[in-house]
């Protein structure tokens, strides 16, 4: 049985050096090491795991397979102490308080920045951890413990958690210049299914909107061209490959001024919720309920526990 105390950070570090160059020599220098100070590194490295981690080829180092398998535990390793010495680091400068707060597509092109630039302006030492996720993956995190707040689109099912009303968008459809479409103000869903489409890809609230809508419509949906961000779909659409559904405030004023044309969708579902969820109000931290009030919008649509059937959660579905 290896002894987990016999590891230590540098040898691991210097590990993954070795492994990513494929060269001793390319590693030391790295590391700013002399190589006999670096090779006895690897040598106790190799000791205390009982097996060779690499093996010399003509033009380097390989991985043996044990190597492999310890690339990705030492990486994992690093990762968790880099991130306990950032929140450690924190409050070292007078940090109070960590929110975790998990987000999908639109809250991050429309809406966030402005948000967390006004919070954080009369809130300076509350640390806020952004990540750009699915809603169906946010609202796991959620239930989870993962994230302490969420931002997730309202035709994805949100058992479990606790969600207020955090900003609503409606939906266009982005057409080139010159395309059929161009000198309409507004369309219905069903008269541009004739289109080819680019689209989010495959988990994404907004292909799944799009996706019910034409099967609902018992039409195929002609995605031609997939990718992964709202800017890119506007790249492919400048490019003539084809049409896009997007929120309307992730089109960037230039594309319009380009030539490119925005179109209302005058479809229901077009119009959309986006809802801040918690997993409970009342567990939260100080600093997290600061930032759920910050970003609470006042509306006479205010709050929804699950079990209720909420008419903007009719949206989409």
């Amino acid at each position: 049985m290896i002894n987990p105390t016999h590891f230590d950070l540098q040898s691991l570090r210097i590990f993954l050096l070795v492994a990513q160059t494929g060269s001793l020599t390319k590693a030391a220098d790295k590391a700013c090491m002399t190589l006999s100070a670096l090779s006895k590194r690897i040598g106790e490295l190799e000791r205390t795991v009982d097996c060779a981690l690499f093996v010399r080829m003509p033009r380097g180092l390989e991985l043996t397979p044990a190597g492999q398998e310890l690339v990705h535990h030492a990486r994992g390793v690093l990762d968790t102490v880099n991130r306990m010495a950032n929140d450690m680091s924190d409050f070292a400068i007078g940090v109070r308080g960590h929110v975790r707060l998990w987000a999908n597509t639109s809250a991050i092109i429309e809406f966030l920045p402005g948000d967390l630039a006004s919070f954080l302006k009369v809130q300076p030492l509350v640390r806020i951890s952004l990540e750009e996720k699915l809603s169906e993956e946010i609202v796991t995190a959620l239930v989870d413990g993962e994230a302490d707040l969420g931002i997730f689109a309202d035709n994805v099912a949100s058992h479990g958690i606790e969600k207020f009303l955090y900003q609503r968008d409606n939906l266009v459809v982005l057409v080139p210049p010159q395309h059929p479409l161009a000198s309409q103000a507004e369309v219905q869903f069903a008269d541009t299914l004739g289109y080819d489409f680019v689209g989010l890809s495959h988990g994404t609230s907004l292909l799944q909107r799009m996706t019910d809508a034409s099967a609902t419509l018992d039409k195929a949906l002609r995605l031609r061209i997939q990718v992964r961000s709202f800017d890119a779909i506007c790249r492919m659409i400048e490019a003539g490959l084809g049409i896009g559904v997007l929120p309307d405030r992730a089109v960037r004023p230039e594309l319009l001024g380009a030539g490119l044309r925005a179109v209302r969708l005058m479809d229901s579902w077009a119009s959309r919720t986006l809802w801040l969820g918690v997993k409970s109000e009342a567990a939260l931290l100080p600093e997290a309920v600061k930032l759920l009030t910050h970003l609470r919008h006042t509306d006479p649509v205010e709050q929804a526990h699950d079990g209720s059937v909420h008419a903007a959660d009719m949206h989409g579905l």
